[in-house]
């Protein structure tokens, strides 16, 4: 019987048959024109059936040893799958037209090296990652530049403070808008005015942070704020009267320093349901991928990039599947 789909791989000839089959029960061809027999191999479709161990490898945390048992494969030829992918860059399709709202985050890893990443708001899927050395303007700005080249226009980033970051948002996109992190601000505020303030003014002043991030109507926030003017007013004088080398001061100068500078970026989300309050989704991922990551540690730089690449495209395609 002929088989005109099956070229020769040969001399290239269409006219062939089918002769029977291997000990592995895979379909042996003949060519009529050289007489020679050959298997029919798809290179494509054989990496990407491989491709799904590779998924198991790097998303779920499977080590070598429980693939092994589940795809039947050796440890070598294991090896040999999670080393080819991770050789290669995955797929980019990304389409930057919706985007407008992100949550913007970073993490390191055991200092050598920072994983900068922006997340959708809207369905948190990964819209682009870098890794740097560290979290710099220097670093940042660029990145950002073939963002904007690439065709992200950004309305709204929810972020932490970092001075060099806002600095290269603003650099980048002039009219972005900020909506600090409610999150970020009340831990360090809480943080630098100790678990048992030692004054009244402390006290006070923890106690208002407390409700910041339950803040969900107009009303609560100018209760905020009101509250927070009433306590700048009330304890005026007696944090000028501290001596600027106590303790007491300099926690009650940060904290008063750190609401300052957030308040005026601090309540966007409450008029656009599109902004998230805090980058709680983002640092979710992270925490995620750097549990899984953990049971691959020992990844050379090169492969911990391309691992964090991947990672971030299987979760946005499992997502996409799932939506």
């Amino acid at each position: 019987m002929k088989c005109q789909k099956k070229h020769c791989s040969f001399c290239g000839s269409s006219n062939t048959k089918r002769a029977g089959k291997t000990n592995q029960n895979k379909q042996r061809f003949q060519c009529i024109d050289c007489h020679k027999t050959y298997i029919w191999k798809q290179p494509h479709v054989k990496k990407r059936k491989e491709k799904r161990w590779f998924d198991l490898w790097v998303t779920e945390s499977y080590n070598i040893r429980q693939l092994c048992a589940m795809s039947g494969y050796s440890h070598f030829k294991l090896k040999q799958i999670k080393n080819y992918w991770l050789r290669q860059p995955p797929p980019e399709e990304r389409s930057y037209q919706n985007v407008k709202h992100v949550i913007y985050d970073a993490t390191y890893f055991h200092k050598d090296g920072c994983l900068i990443n922006l997340m959708n708001a809207t369905d948190q899927s990964m819209v682009a990652q870098v890794y740097v050395n560290r979290e710099s303007y220097k670093d940042a700005y660029p990145w950002f530049m073939r963002l904007k080249q690439a065709g992200l226009d950004l309305h709204y980033v929810t972020m932490d403070g970092e001075r060099s970051i806002i600095r290269a948002l603003k650099m980048a996109w002039p009219d972005v808008k900020l909506q600090r992190c409610l999150y970020h601000i009340q831990h360090e505020g809480m943080r630098w005015l100790r678990t048992y303030p030692k004054t009244e003014a402390g006290k006070s002043l923890r106690w208002i942070l407390t409700r910041l991030s339950s803040i969900k109507t107009i009303k609560e926030r100018d209760r905020f704020i009101g509250d927070y003017r009433n306590w700048l007013t009330g304890y005026k004088d007696f944090i000028a009267s501290l001596p600027i080398s106590t303790i007491a001061f300099k926690d009650l100068q940060r904290t008063v320093v750190l609401i300052n500078n957030a308040l005026p970026d601090m309540f966007r989300y409450l008029t656009d349901p599109r902004i998230p309050a805090t980058t709680n989704a983002l640092e979710g991922f992270h925490s995620r991928l750097k549990t899984d990551y953990q049971r691959h540690r020992g990844l050379t730089r090169k492969h911990r990039i391309q691992y964090i690449r991947w990672y971030c495209y299987f979760k946005n395609y499992r997502n996409s599947n799932t939506n």
